[in-house]
């Protein structure tokens, strides 16, 4: 058994008002999620210092999602016993990495240290607890064909990997204890793709091998909304590595002692209201795999993403999942009927306006919104529904989603006549698009996918 990640997400902007076709899990119980040559382009930007939002839910329903989390494969498959590493941590990166790999590395290191409590730390050399190694993603599609990037225990290299890989030893359900893992890292991606890799795959090597939709503020989704780990995910990490728990423990035993580890780790969430929480069914995830899965038809992702949406109608959700829903039936109708897409968007965004934590989920659907508007010619509707969003985007540390939505409002900017502004806007966004992006190729064809939405170009005003 393996954990993947595949960057599958239905809120990640990828494209404006068109998507390509996501993966799916190739293995049932696989918890899943480039170096820039010389260019012409202002400097690559980063995010100087993470500034996550603390949890709001109680601690009863977080203490429900530390059991989800741990004692669950994405399969579903029930594990046995709790795991993790006993003792002082090291990683060791390996292959080829790019320089922002390793940069991102030593943030997300201390981010582990200061937040989460975790002794851990990088070596250079010799054996190591987890082996990050950085090879190209062909090399991570010939192991596992729709991997994005994915971990392993108690192996150390993607050698080690193909030859053990349908033995005992690389199976979660058998582990009582962690002490030997290996992340593969796609080393020529874009930095952002890298960086998100090493923060879902790091983190499940330290903890939750599992993915609940249920969670709007963790990158422990498979809708992968969140680009980095949040307070939510850092708590539950601390609480994975809190002294009361031992590797080997069942889950009752860890059940029992949860509520006073997180009333000492998450004071706030002692007086918040337990609020039951509607599981996802199987079948809503199963449609959701066809709907944005490989080597579909598209009548079947239509039909597959109508189906997920009638479940979460039927199951009176009303919640990030509800608009989820939504967003896939917008991805399916936009190619043939925009206005029933934008309908489909305004209906999610309608529901996550209503749901606790889903800023992040507004913004992405934000960005379908204002294409809509500029292209439309709508310059002061885009501008306002671009606005609340660019601040959202820069605290959760994702450049593709800050830098879309700075050139969408460059362009509509362009439109209300304020041509100077745009300009300074536009060249701000490019040095987060090369971080989001990568290459200049794929940064001047986001420019370009974007700037085709304004009416002003195809008539030459």
């Amino acid at each position: 058994m393996i954990c993947t990640k595949l960057r599958t997400s239905l809120f990640t902007v990828v494209a404006t008002l068109s998507l390509a076709a996501c993966d799916t899990v190739p293995f049932e119980d696989t918890p899943t999620r480039a170096q820039i040559a010389d260019s012409t382009l202002p400097p690559m930007k980063a995010f100087p210092q993470a500034h996550p939002s603390a949890p709001t839910r109680s601690n009863g329903n977080i203490a429900a999602d530390f059991l989800d989390l741990h004692f669950k494969l994405e399969s579903g498959r029930e594990l046995p016993l709790f795991t993790r590493f006993e003792g002082p941590i090291t990683i060791r990166v390996t292959g080829d990495p790019p320089p922002s790999l390793n940069n991102d590395l030593s943030k997300l290191l201390a981010r582990l240290r200061s937040e989460a409590q975790i002794n851990i730390s990088q070596v250079s050399s010799g054996e190591a607890n987890i082996t990050i190694q950085a090879v190209s993603r062909r090399e991570i599609r010939k192991a596992l064909p729709q991997a994005a990037c994915f971990v392993v225990p108690n192996v150390s290299s993607l050698k080690e990997f193909r030859r053990d890989r349908h033995k005992a030893k690389t199976n979660w359900g058998l582990l009582t204890e962690r002490s030997r893992l290996g992340v593969f890292i796609p080393n020529d991606g874009s930095p952002q793709e890298i960086r998100d890799c090493l923060h879902e795959e790091l983190a499940q090597a330290l903890g939750p091998l599992n993915d609940l939709y249920r969670l709007s503020d963790s990158v422990f989704n498979d809708d992968d909304t969140h680009a980095v780990l949040t307070g939510f995910d850092m708590l539950i990490l601390r609480a994975t590595y809190a002294p009361e728990l031992r590797s080997g423990m069942p889950k009752g035993t860890v059940a029992a002692r949860l509520p006073q580890i997180l009333a000492r780790m998450n004071p706030q969430g002692i007086n918040v209201p337990t609020v039951p929480v509607s599981p996802t069914p199987r079948g809503w995830v199963e449609n959701v795999q066809v709907a944005l899965g490989p080597g579909t038809e598209p009548e079947d992702r239509r039909r597959a993403a109508n189906a997920a949406a009638n479940t979460a109608q039927s199951l009176g959700w009303t919640d990030h999942r509800r608009a989820f829903s939504h967003s896939m039936l917008g991805r399916m109708t936009q190619g043939y009927d925009s206005d029933l897409a934008i309908r489909h968007y305004q209906t999610a965004m309608y529901y996550l306006e209503r749901t606790p934590g889903t800023r992040v989920h507004q913004a992405h659907i934000a960005t379908r919104l204002a294409a809509y508007e500029i292209s439309r010619g709508n310059g002061d509707a885009a501008l306002q529904r671009l606005r609340p969003h660019l601040s959202v985007a820069a605290q959760a540390e994702n450049a593709v989603l800050l830098s879309t939505l700075m050139l969408l409002q460059a362009e509509a900017l362009d439109l209300v006549n304020r041509p100077d502004e745009a300009r300074v806007v536009r060249l701000d966004s490019l040095g987060w698009a090369r971080y989001g992006f990568g290459s200049d190729w794929a940064v001047r064809a986001k420019m370009q996918e974007i700037a085709a939405l304004n009416p002003k170009h195809k008539t030459g005003g």
